[in-house]
């Protein structure tokens, strides 16, 4: 896909913020749509169906975190990719920001480089073309990576798109220990740069909704998937 053809939709209640923002990525050639809060955001989001949400947290009307859950609760924005751009730092906001189903979190001031480079990160995966009708079956349990859905005893579900991810590449090699960088270079790109706590966040998640018997920690080394006798 070419950048021409890649939505960027950028959200904050400060206009300077959307014209430097704006600015910078027209001239890498995206097309950029804004919004001012987290309800703009979500009608941005259902009428252009964006490929990249950069988001605030803090702002008028509905903040980041509210919009980012209400976001990924519809299923044609399942895989689009939000990040969140903001000037708090807290511990409870960054872990909020990935239960709420965020990709990345980058706290401001950011050089424009800096966030270019990020945002190429987070869209290469648009830039790739992906085998289809990948499935991976194990007892009960049905993962569809086309429809990004989940099924366990017959009963279908759907995880915000870097839960699915991990979940999809922890269960591709069932008892096979992945490392923790190997996880990062694979859900989150290289590029891309997120805390170790990260992963933790999300393998949570996933025990809570998937079952906690499927997931094994390897202390000092990763994760893997485990299958049920």
């Amino acid at each position: 896909m070419k950048k021409s053809e890649l939505k960027i939709l950028l959200v904050d209640d400060e206009p300077d913020v959307l014209e430097i923002l704006g600015f910078n990525l027209e001239n890498e050639g995206y097309q950029v749509f804004k919004a001012k809060d987290g309800l703009g955001a979500i009608k941005q989001s259902e009428k252009i169906l964006p490929h990249l949400v950069i988001m605030d947290v803090m702002m008028p009307n509905l903040d980041g975190i509210e919009a980012c859950e209400i976001i990924r609760k519809n299923d044609k924005l399942q895989q689009t990719v939000i990040m969140f751009l903001t000037a708090r730092g807290e511990d409870f906001s960054y872990v909020a920001a990935f239960e709420a189903g965020a990709d990345d979190y980058v706290t401001k001031p950011i050089k424009p480089k800096v966030l270019i480079s990020k945002v190429k990160g987070l869209l290469r995966r648009f830039k790739k073309s992906e085998p289809q009708d990948l499935v991976i079956r194990i007892g009960d349990l049905v993962i569809d990576k086309e429809e990004y859905k989940v099924t366990k005893n017959g009963e279908a579900f759907t995880l915000p798109r870097k839960e699915f991810e991990l979940l999809f590449l922890l269960a591709s090699k069932p008892e096979k220990v992945f490392k923790r960088d190997k996880i990062m270079e694979k859900v989150w790109g290289s590029e891309v740069v997120v805390g170790d706590r990260t992963i933790d966040v999300h393998i949570r998640k996933l025990r809570e909704k998937v079952g906690d018997e499927y997931f094994k920690t390897v202390k000092g080394v990763g994760y893997k998937f485990v299958t049920l006798d």
